[in-house]
């Protein structure tokens, strides 16, 4: 069994590891069919060679050919480290800086076999989410961080350490770049050679920016989503006896069936590998659990009935539960849904994303590694079925929403009926998310904060709650408008109740949905309580990609916005190159995440406050751009409570200056224009 000295100390060759392999008993990512000539085969193996001697390269590189051969992808298993793999307290970490002992911390946590999807794959979340692409890299960063002064910037490439640059105490200790592949070049055929290369990567977001802090993050998205959609699609508050059916238990999306309990509905969440559903069920997240279609349909009766709390999983298809609801809508006239999506890894849908109806699991597994292409025909089937029922039952009373996995995009390409008449490229039948349900939150400046107690003591947890909890209800009672109001309330909602649902898997970490003023004030009230000792060791602020500025998505982040720039990624770029430029300890650049590679650029960061006077200044700073960016840009595409917020926030603070847009009052003036 490895220290965290012994893997803070460079990759161990003399002796090598023994090479156990891929371990059994364990989830392993799909077999990747990354279609590599010969010549390209040869520059794969040169390329991961590499990283070692010359004395170890003989017996190094037939094994690394086999897992090329085998995989798709030298993921390097000899050199998975024998440590538990987990965020350990930070002082633990043999290191000179407290920064760098913050990011081993951030790091541990993602590859954390309770936190992670394919722990030995180095795979975080949603399929194919990257933290590194081999062990190699993880031990080699894992010496640059222990080596790290305060004058120096660790350089990240797609996974790839490319080593520790002199720099100053001002600047992020680490810059990442996740997949910056040239446009025309950033396909999905020319990615999955390129990462069998191993020259770039798939970050998803917060994988490969090392921010990840285990489902409970998409928990709470999820419970605000399913809440707001009841607001504005059903007219309540109360969502007892109300149905939500969707799909995915899996990184990401295994959070549904806690949401659906913390919000107080029946969630029935079907999904196609065992081993996922019975982690979930085990972890209680999942109340019960079936394999049979007609006990399923069963307990939901029961429960709209009894209008029981319910998280229902179903070990099945999706499609066929779908079917299942048309069949019984059409057979007793009633529908038995009221709220729908899916979160299946539909960015990835013909690499273990998505799995069609037509195949078992091991079936579909087999078929996805021996015949990509009859695979994908299949896959494409089985979207045009999904849609097929969820439009049947659309004609009642039910609504459907596109929960910003690429589902309408790959069901649009596969020939589904998901068009709508007269729309524009980001708007299909049924919306997403952020368009209908949370795009008003994000143009408030409202996203998905969070930060980490790198002590990993639950008290330290507890203390940050309820400072958060305080400043939210400090806020309140200060006079806010009644729509931030409300998304305070919520969110004190969810701190308050957060310790009961047993939301903490990995690190000891907390997310809510808070605007600019919320973010800087919970950021100061923890900084002084660092400073006080009442919290004992440094915090790291974070947020999820999927935020206020951090993205550019069409199909989703900004799929409200409808100037013509949602294509545009320049507010995600600026808005990483100005959060290094205010005090962020680190800082990250993607392509790709959530909606899939070459769909989205977006950007994330961590910050370390550490008791300063100086951190509190950081996060003054950082934070107030990090928000204010993403505004700015809502408000210039004519959003109108961007807008609003805008004007606000330059009336309290005189340093910040935005061009405002006109609006153009009378459309005549355009059609006289365009008629010479």
């Amino acid at each position: 069994m490895s220290s965290l000295q012994a893997l803070c100390s460079g990759l161990p060759l003399r002796p090598l590891p023994e090479n156990r392999g891929r371990q059994a008993g364990v989830p392993h990512a799909p077999v990747r069919t990354p279609s590599l000539s010969l010549e390209e085969k040869q520059l794969a193996l040169r390329n991961a060679l590499r990283y070692f001697p010359a004395d170890v390269q003989e017996l190094l590189a037939p094994e690394f050919a086999q897992e090329l051969h085998l995989y798709g992808h030298i993921y390097m298993y000899r050199f998975c480290p024998d440590i538990e793999m987990r965020a350990y307290p930070v002082e633990q970490y043999p290191c000179q800086t407290k920064a760098a002992a913050a990011i081993m911390h951030m790091i541990m946590n993602n590859l954390d076999p309770a936190v992670a999807q394919f722990p030995q794959e180095l795979v975080t979340y949603g399929g194919n989410g990257q933290v590194f692409s081999n062990w190699a890299q993880f031990w080699l960063t894992m010496f640059y961080l222990s080596k790290m002064t305060e004058e120096q910037t660790l350089v990240m490439y797609s996974g790839h350490p490319l080593g520790l640059f002199p720099s100053s105490c001002s600047a992020p200790r680490l810059v990442i770049t996740n997949g910056m592949v040239i446009p025309n070049y950033s396909s999905r055929m020319e990615y999955e050679k390129l990462f069998a290369l191993g020259v770039t990567m798939y970050g998803q977001m917060t994988a490969g920016s090392y921010c990840y802090i285990g489902p409970q993050g998409i928990v709470h998205g999820t419970v605000l989503t399913v809440l707001n959609a009841a607001r504005r699609y059903l007219g309540i508050e109360d969502l007892a006896g109300k149905v939500f059916v969707t799909s995915g238990l899996g990184g990401m999306s295994g959070a549904q069936a806690k949401a659906a309990v913390i919000v107080g509905c029946i969630g029935v969440i079907a999904e196609v590998d065992k081993a996922a559903l019975e982690k979930r069920h085990k972890q209680g997240w999942l109340m019960e659990v079936t394999d049979s279609l007609d006990r399923c349909i069963q307990r939901l009766r029961e429960a709209r009935k009894r209008k029981e709390v319910l998280s229902l999983g179903y070990h099945g298809n999706v499609v066929a539960l779908w079917e299942r609801l048309v069949h019984e809508l059409d057979t007793t006239g009633e529908c038995l849904v009221d709220l729908g999506s899916d979160q299946t890894s539909c960015h990835n849908p013909f690499n273990g994303g998505y799995y069609p109806v037509q195949l078992s699991f091991t079936e579909a597994q087999s078929l996805m590694a021996s015949n990509p292409a009859v695979f994908k025909d299949l896959v494409q089937e089985s979207l045009r079925r999904q849609v097929s029922a969820i439009n049947r039952l659309a004609k009642e009373k039910f609504f459907f929403w596109d929960y910003g996995n690429a589902f309408l995009l790959e069901a649009q390409r596969a020939g589904a009926d998901v068009e709508k008449k007269g729309a524009g490229r980001t708007e299909f039948r049924y919306p997403s998310y952020v368009q209908h349900i949370m795009g008003d939150i994000f143009s408030q400046g409202f996203g998905p904060f969070r930060w980490v107690c790198t002590s990993g003591d639950p008290q330290d947890l507890a203390v940050t709650d309820e400072l958060a909890a305080s400043v939210l209800e400090e806020a309140i009672a200060d006079g806010v408008k009644a729509s931030v109001k409300l998304q305070y309330m919520d969110n004190i909602r969810w701190i308050r109740e957060a310790a009961r649902h047993r939301l903490v898997v990995g690190s000891q970490a907390r997310i809510l949905y808070s605007d600019q003023k919320g973010r800087v004030a919970i950021a100061v009230a923890i900084n002084q309580a660092i400073a006080c000792r009442r919290i004992k060791a440094p915090v790291v602020l974070s947020r999820d990609h999927h935020d206020v500025s951090g993205t550019d998505s069409p199909f989703r982040e900004t799929s409200n916005i409808y100037d013509g720039s949602a294509f545009c990624a320049d507010m995600a770029v600026q808005n990483f190159v100005g959060d290094a430029c205010r005090g962020a300890t680190w800082v990250a650049l993607h392509n790709g995440g959530g909606v899939g590679w070459g769909e989205v650029i977006n950007g994330g960061f961590g910050l370390v406050l550490d008791g300063t006077p100086e951190a509190e200044q950081r996060a003054r700073l950082m934070l107030s751009w990090d928000v204010s960016n993403g505004v700015a840009r809502r408000c210039w595409s004519g959003n109108q409570k961007a807008y609003e917020i805008i004007c606000q926030t330059m009336q309290e603070n005189s340093s910040l200056v935005v061009t405002l847009p006109h609006k153009v009052e009378d459309e005549q003036v355009l059609q006289q224009a365009l008629q010479l």
